[in-house]
Order: structure tokens, then C-alpha cells, then sequence
């Protein structure tokens, strides 16, 4: 599998992502400023909601950047079997089910859902629970994660 068209794709998908936020940005803040927005009387408060959403799409604007940023610094390498899972790795874990999931460790800002030929691929990124508990595992180690009450259990079924 070809980990940097899979960056590739991750960094189209990023870039439609900040399109979209910038346009919802623009929107908003022309809805805040628009002269049919200003407050007649302390309840009127759509002016102030608008501004409070640019706000929030800015923001979101600037971490889609900065992902964006993370993405294209990222130089996955091939997988050391000495060295065990690191940043870069793509994974295929197996639950207790036999249920196979293909995962590809990424810097912040990448989590979505990937396909490669017909395969489904999960990017995640090494501070997420399951990215930190894979960290330094290797082919045919146990991974195990607590969410809320529920403990889940993978084996680590390959690595490349």
C-alpha cells in the first residue's frame, strides 16, 4: 500500500475541508455585519450569534491549516520490525469478532475514513487512545484500549 498517496489523499480532503470552513467563514461574517443584522433592542441577538459562528468557523479554519501544515511536513517511512508501530505505520488489527480494520497512523489533524483499491483505511492520528497504545507494538502483539466502562482488545495482525 502506497503511504503517500494515502498522505495525498488525506491532504485533498483537508484542503476541500478548509474551502468549505473559509465559505461558511465568509458567510457568517458577512451575516454578522450586515447592516439588516444590527440589534434594535438588547433581545435581538442575531447579529451577535452570526459573529459568535465566524468566530468558531475561523478557528476551525486555522486547525484545519495547521493540519493541513502537520500533514505536509510527515514523511511516513517504510515499517523497522525493529523498532515496532511508530508514525507512519499502516496497521491491520483484528478484533476478538475476527473483524479486520486497516489503520494509518498519521500526525493531528488527519481522522477520517480512506479508500485504497477496496479497502477501507482509517486514518488516526498517534495521540488518539488506540494511536498511543499501538505506539512500539509489534506483529502479533495485543493492543487494548478502555473506553468509558468498555475495554477493547486487538491483535496486531501485520504492519507495513
Amino acid at each position: 500500500m502506497d503511504k503517500l498517496f494515502l498522505q495525498k489523499q488525506v491532504l485533498e480532503r483537508l484542503a476541500e475541508d478548509l474551502l468549505q470552513v473559509e465559505q461558511a467563514a465568509r458567510q457568517a461574517h458577512e451575516a454578522a455585519t450586515h447592516e439588516e443584522n444590527v440589534a434594535e433592542n438588547k433581545y435581538d441577538t442575531l447579529g451577535l450569534e452570526a459573529a459568535y459562528l465566524a468566530t468558531g468557523q475561523a478557528r476551525r479554519a486555522e486547525a484545519l491549516r495547521q493540519a493541513m501544515a502537520n500533514w505536509r511536513r510527515f514523511h511516513p517511512h517504510p515499517y523497522n520490525a525493529s523498532k515496532g508501530i511508530e508514525l507512519g505505520a499502516l496497521v491491520c488489527l483484528v478484533d476478538s469478532g475476527e473483524k479486520q480494520q486497516l489503520l494509518f497512523l498519521g500526525p493531528n489533524g488527519g481522522s477520517m475514513k480512506l479508500v485504497s483499491g477496496a479497502e477501507p483505511i482509517q486514518v488516526i492520528s498517534s495521540e488518539t487512545p488506540l494511536g498511543m497504545a499501538m505506539l512500539g507494538k509489534f506483529e502479533g502483539d495485543e493492543v487494548s484500549i478502555q473506553i468509558a466502562q468498555i475495554r477493547q482488545q486487538f491483535e496486531v495482525l501485520r504492519v507495513h
